[in-house]
């Protein structure tokens, strides 16, 4: 019998696939568990259809992020912290910082998570941070440090 499963089952299939098991099998542990339907013409056209809604999805968001991108890579974003000598900051500059930096004085969310600072930022100046907003776009973001008055 030919299903679709609806779930990943560990050793069968994963979600969207269509495949031949036994009738027993399909009959009393799969359907009855919800974990897949019968792979009639009506739940294939449904199937394609939901591939294709999820393509587009797919599509629309990676133009968003590269949209996102050209407005972050424009940006500058500036913080005002108290130095020692030689411009060494008494603290740092997080991804957590810059994260509601953006959104204060941009209106931008971005998760502090995709921002990939290796280490905070301890010194004055000019520094570029990758921001991740896709996993195929990744944008550089002007963060300044400068010496508080």
């Amino acid at each position: 019998m030919k299903v679709i499963f609806l779930k990943d089952v560990k050793g069968k299939g994963k979600k969207g696939d269509v495949k031949n098991v036994a009738d027993g099998y399909a009959h009393n542990f799969l359907i009855k568990q919800g974990l897949a339907v019968e792979a009639n013409n009506a739940n294939v056209k449904s199937l394609e259809a939901q591939k294709n809604k999820e393509k587009k999805e797919a599509t629309e968001e990676l133009e968003h992020a590269k949209e996102l991108k050209e407005t972050l890579e424009s940006l500058t974003v500036e913080f005002q912290a108290k130095s020692g000598e030689g411009g060494r900051l008494f603290g740092s500059i997080t991804s957590k910082q810059i994260a509601e930096e953006l959104k204060k004085a941009h209106n931008i969310k971005v998760d502090k998570r995709k921002i990939e600072l290796p280490e905070a930022i301890r010194a004055l100046g000019y520094t570029n941070v990758p921001v991740k907003l896709h996993s195929e776009v990744t944008a550089l973001l002007k963060v300044h440090v400068k010496e508080q008055a």
